[in-house]
C-alpha cells in the first residue's frame, strides 16, 4: 500500500530507471547522488512510496539534468586531473603491484607492465582511489577557505563536512551546517570560492529569493550571475 514503508532495496522510475534505495536511522530527509551504476537514494527509515514519489517529482528537473550527464570515465595512462588544487595522473611503473606517490598537490598512480585497463573491477577501484585523492585534498583546502570567506564577510556557520555528492556542489542546512562535494576540487579557485559564497549565503537566507542574490551578488562583486553561468560548464562527477 502507498502509506506503508517501502520495503524493497530498488525503486523503478520510467524516466530515471533503477534507482538504488539506502536506508539510514539517522537520515533526516532523502538525499539523492549519481553514480557510476546509476541514482542511489539515501531514505530515512519509514520512508512511504508517496514521499519518495514526491521526493522525487520535485527534484526531477535536477535529477534529470544530472542523470543525463552522468558518464563512465574510463581511467588509463591518458587519464589526468590538472586544477588548482589536484595534479594526478597514471604511469607505468617497473612492479607488479600498484604504487601511490604523493608530493602536496601532486600525487601519482604507479601501474603494473602490462595493466588491463579493460578490467570492470579495476576501473572502480581506479575510481576509488582517484575520489579518495579527492577527498583527501578538500578536507586540507575547502574547510579552511571557507573559514577565511566567512570572516571576511562578518558571517558564520555551525559545522561544514566533506562528501561525494554528484547531485550539488554543497547545501547548508537551517541549523547552518555546511556540506561541501569534494569534486569541488576539479574547478577553479573562483569558482569554488563562488559556491562556498553561495552556501554562506544560505546561513542568512534559506531559499533562493530576489534577497538571496542580490547579497550573492554583492559578495562576489556583482559577478554572481556570470560565475553562475560558467559553474554550469563543469560537473559534480569524474
Amino acid at each position: 500500500m502507498i502509506h506503508c514503508p517501502i520495503t524493497s532495496p530498488v525503486w523503478a522510475d520510467s524516466e530515471l530507471g533503477q534507482i538504488k534505495l539506502h536506508f539510514n536511522v539517522r537520515a533526516r530527509r532523502l538525499v539523492f547522488r549519481a553514480k557510476e551504476d546509476g541514482l542511489h537514494a539515501t531514505l530515512p527509515m519509514g520512508t512511504t512510496p508517496a514521499t519518495l514519489q514526491q521526493a522525487l517529482e520535485e527534484l526531477r528537473p535536477r535529477l534529470r539534468e544530472t542523470y543525463s550527464k552522468r558518464h563512465i570515465v574510463h581511467i588509463d595512462l591518458n587519464y589526468k586531473i590538472d586544477t588548482d588544487f589536484l595534479h594526478l595522473r597514471l604511469e607505468q611503473g617497473e612492479y607488479d603491484r600498484f604504487l601511490l606517490r604523493a608530493n602536496g598537490t601532486d600525487i601519482r598512480i604507479i601501474c603494473p607492465p602490462n595493466t588491463d585497463f579493460s578490467d570492470e573491477k579495476l576501473q572502480n577501484w581506479l575510481r576509488k582511489a582517484v575520489g579518495e585523492a579527492l577527498r583527501s585534498r578538500a578536507k586540507s583546502v575547502l574547510p579552511g577557505r571557507l573559514k577565511e570567506l566567512a570572516r571576511q564577510n562578518g558571517m558564520s556557520y555551525r559545522n561544514v563536512k566533506i562528501n561525494s555528492s554528484t547531485t550539488r556542489w554543497g547545501s547548508c542546512s537551517i541549523r547552518q551546517d555546511i556540506n561541501l562535494s569534494y569534486y569541488l576540487m576539479l574547478l577553479p579557485t573562483h569558482l569554488v570560492d563562488y559556491v562556498l559564497l553561495h552556501e554562506l549565503t544560505h546561513t542568512r537566507i534559506m531559499n533562493h529569493s530576489e534577497a538571496f542574490w542580490d547579497m550573492l551578488d554583492r559578495l562576489t562583486g556583482g559577478q554572481s550571475a556570470t560565475l553562475r553561468q560558467e559553474l554550469k560548464n563543469f560537473q559534480t562527477a569524474l
